[in-house]
């Protein structure tokens, strides 16, 4: 698949704040995407500066003369709604969903809620806040189980549970990031992943990205710094299974409300080979370990065109009339 390079101009996008770091668990991982992503628009000629929300106030970036954001801020206070609706008071337009689709697509319980409705797969799940909901939850699911906190990403917080004397430790974890926690019922299969561009009917998803995990344990350290994990991309599927999957995540991204970007993970189950939705990442990785640089590869896109074409496409939600959101 091969997507048309777009020429942009980078020095009509204006003076743009890279938004990095930030004060969530993912912190580390939000400063390596936004360096990457910092110096790929210099590289780009993008008169573009770096600005950590954890170290001045985003009312600081009109004085610093931000025209433009680019959220490379992942997990709370900037995957969750709330930087979008900071930005969307100052009027600066910026990359990804707007504030109801991010703060949905951050809290996994509402997520999979929206999703059922809408009639697209997920495991099953349930929502648990003590030890008591924990084990009751694993006894209508049964084992093997999933916990994993509500609002975080890169797996923090996530364990598995094989039997019961193992609900206490990895309700445990999961808790210690969040005081809602999912239990969720545990997959196997392929687990593969789908990058989204572009908005409403307009969206494109590119080549997915198959993961295999030492283990099949893909947790912070095997996504970010181990070299052990194995990425498939093609995904060598079966081309009406990646065909199914690709529309799968393109309708759980619009049932969202997401535009710009986003990328849905997905377990496709060994018995039937049904694709089932985990959740969905509106401010993606963009680190050297990251699938949606590795899927827009696949797509004849590099890192540098990838950060432009996501940078172009920066917009509010309330713009001011005939600017259709963007600015």
């Amino acid at each position: 698949m091969k997507l048309p390079a777009d020429a942009i101009d980078a020095r009509a996008l204006g003076r743009v704040a890279v938004l990095l770091g930030g004060r969530s668990a993912e912190r580390e991982v939000s400063l390596m995407s936004g360096r990457g992503v910092l110096q790929a628009l210099l590289d780009q000629g993008v008169d573009a500066f770096a600005f950590d929300p954890a170290e001045q106030s985003l009312d600081r970036l009109p004085a610093l003369g931000a025209q433009r954001v680019f959220i490379a801020l992942h997990g709370r206070f900037g995957e969750d709604g709330t930087v979008q609706g900071a930005l969307e008071l100052l009027g600066l337009p910026y990359t990804g969903p707007g504030v109801l689709a991010s703060a949905l697509a951050i809290d996994k319980h509402m997520t999979k809620k929206l999703w059922r409705c809408e009639g697209l797969p997920t495991p099953r799940w349930q929502l648990v806040e003590d030890l008591a909901q924990a084990h009751r939850a694993a006894a209508e699911l049964g084992f093997p189980l999933i916990f994993k906190a509500s609002h975080e990403g890169s797996t923090l917080g996530l364990r598995r549970a094989d039997d019961a004397a193992q609900v206490d430790a990895a309700f445990g974890e999961a808790a210690r990031y969040d005081r809602q926690v999912l239990a969720e019922e545990f997959i196997v299969g392929d687990e593969v992943t789908c990058a989204v561009l572009g908005q409403g009917e307009q969206a494109l998803a590119l080549p997915l990205v198959r993961i295999q995990a030492p283990g099949g344990n893909y947790d912070f350290e095997h996504k970010y710094y181990s070299n052990a994990t194995r990425y498939l991309c093609p995904a060598q599927l079966d081309a009406e299974q990646e065909r199914e999957i690709a529309d799968l995540v393109l309708a759980s991204y619009r049932a969202l409300g997401c535009r710009g970007w986003g990328r849905a993970d997905v377990m496709i189950r060994a018995a039937d080979r049904r694709p089932l939705l985990l959740e969905m990442n509106t401010s993606p990785g963009m680190t050297s370990h990251s699938l949606v640089p590795m899927a827009a590869a696949a797509a004849g896109i590099g890192y540098e065109q990838l950060c432009l074409r996501v940078l172009a496409d920066a917009r509010l939600d309330q713009a001011p009339a005939g600017q259709g959101g963007a600015r």
